[in-house]
């Protein structure tokens, strides 16, 4: 396993100000856009989110929608029936339970639909600072194991192994450095390990 402690430090004076790259304005604006970013990249969610965000500025907006004109609305970000229903469900759980403001606990978050343990942390993160649990997307989950932070599969067991090593206080942005981080050198298919500054402590780097 590489040293948790250089890579933190390497990746903060790499990646000094990663953060979420989802375009929002308010609690509301956030938690729609990681609902839509499930199977669909950030950069499709903002050119979506504009047009939505000008149209629907309230829970009790999202609730009146008619389904077929927000399925339409965000029809490009796939799954966008299931994302529909979810965004509807979620804005009514929201306004009906918590008067509208978005609940500050994971376990009071996992009672939205459509908002899982991943879409949790990170509205969890940015509005509260909360990093109880660890943001685990597809860039963290590759690049923990290239990096042999964690050994098991799936998500929530990633997660585990990564709140176990990882200092509370540098989960938040640890994880927005490691999406950055897999977006630059360490992609999915041919990572760039000549050029990447984590080589020397990776077990997973590849020689010349």
């Amino acid at each position: 396993m590489a040293d948790i402690g250089q890579i933190i430090k390497r990746l903060k004076e790499h990646y000094p100000a990663a953060k979420i790259s989802l375009d929002y304005q308010t609690p509301l604006e956030l938690v729609v856009a990681v609902i839509l970013s499930a199977q669909c990249t950030d950069k499709r969610v903002n050119l979506i989110t504009p047009a939505l965000f000008a149209k629907y500025k309230t829970c009790r907006d999202y609730i009146e929608a008619p389904k077929e004109e927000l399925e339409r609305l965000i029809f490009s970000a796939g799954f966008y029936r299931a994302k529909a229903k979810n965004i509807k469900g979620m804005a009514t759980i929201l306004e009906s339970k918590f008067g509208g403001k978005l609940p500050s606990t994971i376990e009071e978050m996992l009672e939205l639909p459509g908002v899982a343990r991943k879409t949790a942390n990170v509205v969890l993160g940015e509005l509260y600072g909360t990093s109880e649990g660890f943001t685990v997307d597809t860039h963290v989950i590759r690049l923990s194991r290239r990096l042999g932070l964690a050994k098991k599969k799936t998500p929530k067991d990633i997660e585990i192994d990564l709140i176990r090593i990882v200092p509370k206080d540098e989960r938040i942005s640890l994880a927005h450095r490691l999406i950055a981080h897999g977006r630059s050198l360490c992609p999915a298919r041919s990572p760039k390990c000549r050029e990447c500054f984590l080589r020397d402590i990776c077990p997973s780097a590849k020689g010349d």
